[in-house]
């Protein structure tokens, strides 16, 4: 992670030859107005190519601005440029207007498109991150903010190396004290209790991050709650600990008070620690810490799913046994069937060949595994929400077909 791709704008070119074009000098403002072009120069900067439309660009973009805010506050030499790929000029008007930085005139199409084909954009959000010499440091700034926020600054391969090697020597020496423990408070909370970090050490530990107001968190809430209860009634030495991602604190109460387990106290700068840390892209998701407090997965969630209480107690070798079983399954599967809630033909396939991760189409439900799916139209499910019917033609045509129109 971390390293440029290769490409012609390795070779930089002065911020100036590469923001400008023809006789346009300036870049606009949020409100409107012209900012030279030249004030940037000498400058590390992030050209973000985001659009309104797309809930990911609509999501990453205050996270952007909050690491922007703060490395203005620091004093670093860092600015962003909005490329926008908005549809007309309202949409790159009201979204841009949600920015602190500059932007590529939405009118100067030319200068938008280049800049695409410049860093071969394939997908947004992006950020691409420029030295002060033009000379092209990252391709996937957007990454690095989620992982490390204002840490990733400068953004050059060797800081990025330093990160890295950090990350793991914490990865390496993790515990659940360290993971769970913040200035000074050493408990959680069990629903008006204090309960000390101590008493879960030497427990499976999954870390439940989720929020009140997010349709799939009250759904596999449900499901969750559930297994946790099957789970606790034969195994004492698993716990759960929610850990929320709710705007407000009356939010977190409320969302606490549906569940069976403890939770970490509601605290928003713990919980964007330890998401970074995590690399949390998503809600709901749960990672398992082991016994001796490393984390043994972070697709919690996805194996819930799969394989309800049997997952536990989540290791690798329990993993390997259930994978093994379903394998053997999957023998007697049908290579192909008619499933009830589409009209194509749906394919057997494994994590290998299209399984997974995937989200299912039936249920809405994260999967991962053996499926079935529309090799036309990308349209899968669960094994277990397969709804088959015999005889269904799947043809468009069929029903002109057979009154011979």
């Amino acid at each position: 992670m971390g390293s440029p791709a290769s490409s012609s704008a390795d070779s930089g070119g002065s911020i100036s030859s590469i923001l400008s074009l023809g006789n346009r000098d300036f870049l606009i403002s949020p409100s409107g107005s012209k900012v030279s072009v030249e004030e940037l120069e000498g400058k590390t900067i992030g050209l973000y190519f985001g659009a309104n439309w797309y809930a990911k660009c609509e999501k990453f973009t205050p996270l952007l601005t909050e690491v922007y805010q703060k490395l203005k506050e620091q004093g670093t030499e860092f600015e962003v440029v909005f490329v926008s790929c908005d549809e007309d000029q309202s949409s790159f008007e009201q979204f841009h207007g949600t920015m602190p930085w500059v932007a590529i005139p939405f009118g100067d199409l030319q200068s938008r498109k280049i800049l695409n084909q410049r860093y071969d954009i394939e997908g947004i959000p992006s950020l691409v991150i420029l030295s002060p010499n033009g000379q092209l440091l990252q391709t996937n700034g957007v990454e690095l903010i989620r992982r490390y926020g204002s840490q990733a600054f400068p953004f050059t391969p060797s800081s990025i190396r330093e990160l890295i090697a950090e990350e793991k020597a914490k990865h390496d020496s993790q515990t659940l004290e360290k993971l769970l423990a913040d200035n000074g408070r050493d408990y959680v909370i069990d629903h008006g209790k204090q309960v000390p970090i101590s008493n879960l050490v030497g427990k499976t530990i999954g870390l439940f991050f989720s929020a009140l107001s997010y349709s799939p968190c009250a759904k596999f809430t449900s499901r969750l709650a559930s297994i946790y209860r099957n789970l606790r009634e034969k195994h004492d030495q698993f716990e759960i600990v929610f850990v929320s991602v709710d705007k407000d604190e009356s939010s977190y109460s409320q969302c606490f008070s549906e569940m069976p387990w403890i939770a970490l106290p509601y605290n928003v700068e713990l919980t964007k620690l330890l998401s970074r840390y995590f690399d949390v892209q998503g809600i709901p998701t749960l990672i398992i810490i082991g016994p001796d407090g490393k984390t043994l997965t972070k697709e919690g969630r996805n194996l819930i799913n799969l394989h309800m209480e049997m997952a536990y107690p989540f290791t690798e070798e329990r993993l390997k046994l259930l994978r093994e079983k379903m394998d053997e399954e999957a023998k007697n599967y049908p290579s192909s069937l008619n499933h009830a809630g589409h009209r194509h033909e749906l394919n057997l396939v494994s994590e290998n060949s299209g399984g997974g991760p995937f989200i299912c189409c039936e249920c809405e439900e994260q999967g991962l595994g053996w499926a079935y799916q529309c090799l036309g139209c990308g349209y899968e499910i669960h094994r277990k929400c397969v709804r088959e019917v015999e005889g269904k033609d799947t043809s468009e045509n069929s029903s002109k077909s057979s009154r011979g129109l």
